[in-house]
């Protein structure tokens, strides 16, 4: 039988917000899903890759590599200074021995070796995407697939955008993953994602009956609770779509990210267009994506 399993590597800084853990659970309990590696972004990025190793490890799946990627944005310092979860690792076996700034290479290689069969999914600030983007522009040709969480689109440019965390924190890598990504890429949003919203009771007894790398995620969350009550499940709806692509509506059109500008600086603008190269969330049936990512993971 043909191994029709997707591979995806996922680029993420989880450890930060709790919804990277849990959209890494996920793909965990896909079973089209080939985890090629995990490359992390943002501050304390050694930690990051921990908080992933740590997941990883709960399930037997040392196998998958880990790298970390860039800590500061491209132009503006580091944004996300802190791995608040990691504060939990002390509870869960994890490795340890990460090198610096290995995760550019690693995705390009990955990348290259297996031309038109990679969906790269990312989840956090777009560092280290812009960096391969940036340093080898063949890279978005070779994708077979390139998912983000990232944004909040106004339909046809109208006023009212507002920036989201993951094009804040790094809004030059941003523009540059939109401007050189392939035809095709896909946008999950602000825009779909703040309707996918779990109250912390709720994620307690669900996680708890489901076990397995929900079990640290679950610890990790315990974290994230002490300031909110609610998880809102942004990266998860990105990475379920990579596998059901139409638990979300979608619409095409043209992503610009505005530096500087009409709106504000850090946004992203969407123009819808039949002809665009970017494709955009802009509906989705929450209890549909809930009942798919629990049919998933368990509980």
């Amino acid at each position: 039988m043909a191994d029709d399993r997707i591979p995806v590597l996922f680029d993420t800084d989880i450890g930060s917000d709790i919804d990277d853990a849990v959209a890494l659970s996920y793909l965990l309990n896909q079973p089209r899903c080939e985890i090629v590696g995990i490359t992390c972004v943002s501050g304390e990025v050694n930690l990051r890759a921990r908080c992933a190793s740590a997941i990883c490890r709960a399930v037997d799946r040392d196998d998958i590599p880990i790298h970390c990627g860039s800590e500061p944005s491209l132009l503006r310092g580091v944004r996300q200074p802190k791995c608040q979860q990691a504060e939990a690792l002390d509870r869960w076996s994890h490795r340890t021995d990460f090198a610096p700034a290995t995760a550019v290479d690693f995705m390009r290689k990955a990348i290259r070796e297996r031309p038109g069969e990679i969906t790269l999914l990312s989840v956090g600030p777009m560092t280290n995407i812009g960096l391969l983007f940036a340093t080898d522009p063949e890279i978005p040709s070779l994708l077979k697939d390139y998912v983000v969480m990232a944004g909040k689109f106004v339909m046809d440019g109208a006023p009212g955008a507002l920036s989201e965390w993951n094009v804040n924190c790094d809004p030059e890598a941003a523009a540059i993953a939109y401007e050189r990504a392939p035809v095709g890429m896909r946008s999950v949003g602000l825009d779909v994602t703040m309707r996918c919203q779990m109250a912390a009771d709720a994620v307690r007894q669900r996680f708890s009956a489901a076990g397995g790398a929900l079990a640290p995620t679950l610890d990790f969350a315990e974290v994230w609770f002490r300031h909110a009550q609610v998880i809102t499940f942004h990266d998860p709806l990105a990475a379920t779509t990579v596998f059901e692509s139409d638990l979300c509506e979608w619409a095409r059109g043209q992503v610009r990210v505005e530096l500087q500008g009409q709106h504000t600086g850090a946004v992203t603008v969407f123009g819808r267009s039949g002809e665009g190269p970017h494709q955009c969330a802009v509906n989705v049936d929450p209890q549909r994506f809930f009942d798919h990512y629990f049919a998933t993971v368990g509980g």
